[in-house]
């Protein structure tokens, strides 16, 4: 094995760096425009983060171009790290979060679109601020959509072997042969659906400043909000629920599949075997949902079709939830956790759901749950038949068995993640539905979770020491668990 190629590390480090400051630059015009009085401290961040960018490229300029994978994992996950780190600095600076270990929280959870939040007041944040905290989302979302179709599959790792070329099902499909041709038809996809948004929530009531950052919320899957009650505040003007659920639904979904659409290829969205299950899935959850929650409210058959409103908010609610736990965006327009014990024990069950293969979503993601049950159920066949050559087929295309081990390896892998993960918080002293919640929704890159950091309250409570575990979880969850693991191995570090 060669050895670690560092410049290179270094130098597409400083590019990162280049990018996040200038999407600051942003941030300080945005504050200039509604003059909120922290333009000065938001140029200031941009500056400092785009000089050590700089630096960092002139360091590592005369790198070897030939990136290995042991570069690759570096880049990835050191990457998300120097990302967040910077990140904080508009939050430092402005004294918009003055400490530290909040600030990191506060911007983890951006990059790694969980949504989770320290802030108790958020509308009183500067407006430059609060649309910075909007971009790391968008910045972090998209990041993922590249990692997952155009850089993961040049590393062969683990779960994301499903989106290289030789895989079967959606992401085997690659747009284009070559890789930075895949992202840029990807990046076009996600900047036409944040406009679009944008547009369809400003004509529907919203601010256009309210309309821009819940764009880049929404497409993300990352759910930070501008307001206390996050969608709840707009629970009287239900179209503009209707718009955020339709898009929350669009970024759960494979974004290869979208390229379809546009492409008039929609055979093969049909054909697809993850989206068949998972918009079974949302159609399913929601009318559950939406009958216990309106048997609970004990309406007789006279009333429900005289209050058809009722029915319909009801409906939405549950909709609205669905969505936004199983593509773990995180956005609230109710407490899901007050409907029923078993209702929170459904909910709680989707944080480990995710959305699809190659989505902003986080989560296990819902091919691995498929291949897993349909392995499953090859089993018994097996048992029955045990000279018989039995092989898992996903969208008419036999599943390797390398393929089949990879998922089970990081569904194991998950698992210990959790039961590891809720250890941890259990440590603090935090009661134990808290802990379990608090362990699924930021490895799971949710954002809401149960007990006392349920979707009505925040994680200010959370002691320093658990926003730290919290972060690295949200990290792990979101880099597909491999990337990082990897670099805490022996083996990776040694010099062959």
């Amino acid at each position: 094995m060669h050895s670690l190629n560092y410049k290179i590390v270094v130098f597409l480090m400083g590019i990162l760096l280049l990018f996040n400051g200038s999407l600051m630059l942003l941030s300080s015009l945005t504050s200039f425009i509604f003059k909120d009085g922290v333009t000065f401290e938001l140029t200031l961040s941009a500056f400092l983060v785009l000089s050590t960018g700089a630096l960092m490229m002139l360091f590592g300029r005369q790198y070897n171009k030939q990136i290995q994978k042991r570069e690759g994992y570096l880049i990835v996950s050191l990457g998300w790290v120097l990302m967040s780190l910077s990140g904080t600095i508009p939050y430092l600076l402005t004294g918009a979060i003055p400490d530290f270990t909040a600030a990191f929280f506060e911007t983890m959870s951006g990059y790694t679109t969980t949504g989770a939040s320290i802030l108790n007041d958020i509308e009183i944040m500067p407006k430059g601020v609060l649309f910075w905290r909007s971009t790391t989302h968008w910045i972090g979302g998209m990041g993922i959509i590249v990692l997952a179709i155009a850089i993961l599959p040049f590393l062969g790792i683990g779960g994301t072997q499903l989106f290289t070329a030789e895989a079967p099902g959606p992401g085997g499909d690659k747009l284009h042969p070559r890789i930075t041709d895949t992202a840029k038809r990807l990046w076009l996809i996600y900047v036409a659906y944040t406009l679009l948004e944008t547009f369809l929530l400003y004509f529907a009531g919203m601010s256009f400043f309210d309309a821009i950052n819940h764009s880049m919320s929404t497409l993300s899957t990352g759910g930070f909000s501008t307001k206390n009650a996050s969608i709840a505040f707009w629970n009287d003007q239900p179209l503009i629920q209707y718009i955020i659920i339709f898009f929350m639904f669009l970024a759960g979904m494979n974004f290869v599949l979208s390229y379809y659409a546009f492409t008039r290829k929609f055979q093969k969205i049909i054909r697809d075997e993850e989206f068949k299950v998972y918009f079974s899935f949302i159609l399913i959850f929601t009318v559950l949902t939406t009958l216990i929650v309106l048997n609970k409210e004990q309406y007789s058959v006279a009333p429900i079709l005289s209050s058809f409103s009722e029915v319909e908010s009801t409906f939405r609610d549950a909709l609205f939830q669905v969505v936004s736990v199983i593509t773990t965006t995180g956005f609230v327009s109710a407490d899901f956790t007050l409907w029923t014990p078993f209702l929170t024990i459904v909910f709680f069950g989707l944080m480990f759901l995710g959305g699809s293969s190659g989505s902003t979503a986080g989560g296990v993601k819902v091919v691995r749950h498929m291949l897993m049950i349909k392995g499953g159920f090859l089993e018994f066949k097996r048992a029955l038949h045990p000279n018989a050559i039995i092989q898992a087929r996903y969208n008419k295309k036999i599943v390797g068995d390398s393929i089949s081990y990879n998922i089970l390896g990081f569904f194991i892998l998950y698992m210990l993640s959790f039961i590891i993960g809720a250890l941890g918080f259990g440590l603090l002293d935090i009661d134990f539905e808290s802990t379990i919640g608090l362990a699924a929704s930021t490895l799971g890159n949710v954002g809401p979770a149960l007990g006392d950091f349920g979707p009505s309250h925040n994680y200010e409570a959370l002691p320093d020491a658990g926003k730290w575990w919290a972060s690295f979880l949200m990290l792990l969850g979101r880099l597909e668990l491999f990337t990082v693991l990897i670099l805490f191995t022996p083996f990776f570090w040694r010099k062959h």
